[in-house]
């Protein structure tokens, strides 16, 4: 699960990636002032924070309530970001400011362009290329939503509540290939669907994350292929001796 799929980073892929992340800004800034929070807050944490899908979570807590939710649920969502600064601490180079910024604008697109590169120099540049694309149509996109959402006051009207979801389903649909990570998607899906009537906004996501313990089910032994079964005792006897052809 949360396999970084790997691809060159060609002009057109990396545009078509900042178009999406702008529509997908627009959509945060937009549900932020429909929840009713102030004008300000998404610019400036799409600028402090810049954590994507942690601060469309973020925000639904705070609009419920539940500020210490929300800083944990931001810590939960991004702790894979732990095995990806390993994976990219070379690219980024030994000097702590570039480590310090380059850290800030990490994400899971960010990592997946880097290192599908071949030589240090060309992740380097991409790696670089790519997080300066994205966090400046992310935060475009944040300004856009917030005019937006206070012009029409319904993000609802323009689709925009839709754009998330719909980006988050295409970055997870090449996962859903292997079948250990469907079970564990749609175990989520499902415990997150049954809680959200009984929990507050935005603590059913967090509980999806127990579609994991599928994981430590027992698993039922693989059948012995041809190759692998035991030999049968005719086997084991050897060839059968040649008759004689008398009684």
């Amino acid at each position: 699960m949360g396999t970084v799929y790997r691809t060159r980073a060609r002009p057109r892929d990396v545009a078509a990636l900042a178009a999406a992340t702008l529509a997908t800004g627009a959509s945060f800034g937009a549900i932020t002032i429909a929840y009713g929070l102030p004008n300000w807050l998404p610019s400036l944490m799409s600028i402090v924070v810049f954590a994507g899908g942690a601060q469309f979570l973020a925000v639904g807590l705070l609009a419920a309530g539940n500020p210490l939710a929300a800083v944990f649920a931001g810590l939960l969502l991004n702790a894979r970001h732990l095995p990806f600064g390993l994976a990219v601490a070379d690219t980024l180079g030994p000097r702590w400011r570039d480590r310090l910024i380059g850290s800030h604008l990490m994400t899971d697109e960010v990592v997946a362009f880097t290192l599908a590169e071949e030589t240090p120099q060309a992740r380097r540049r991409t790696y670089w290329l790519v997080a300066v694309a994205l966090v400046i149509s992310w935060n475009v996109g944040t300004v856009l939503g917030v005019l937006l959402g206070g012009v029409t006051g319904d993000p609802d009207t323009f689709g925009l509540d839709a754009a998330f979801p719909a980006a988050l389903l295409a970055l997870i649909l090449p996962s859903l290939k292997d079948r250990e990570t469907r079970l564990v998607a749609l175990t989520g899906a499902a415990l997150a669907v049954l809680l959200t009537p009984v929990l507050p906004a935005g603590l059913p996501v967090l509980a999806a994350l127990l579609g994991l313990l599928v994981l430590l089910r027992p698993r039922r032994p693989a059948p012995a292929t041809p190759e692998e079964s035991p030999p049968s005792s005719h086997q084991l006897s050897g060839p059968a001796a040649p008759s004689s052809g008398r009684n």
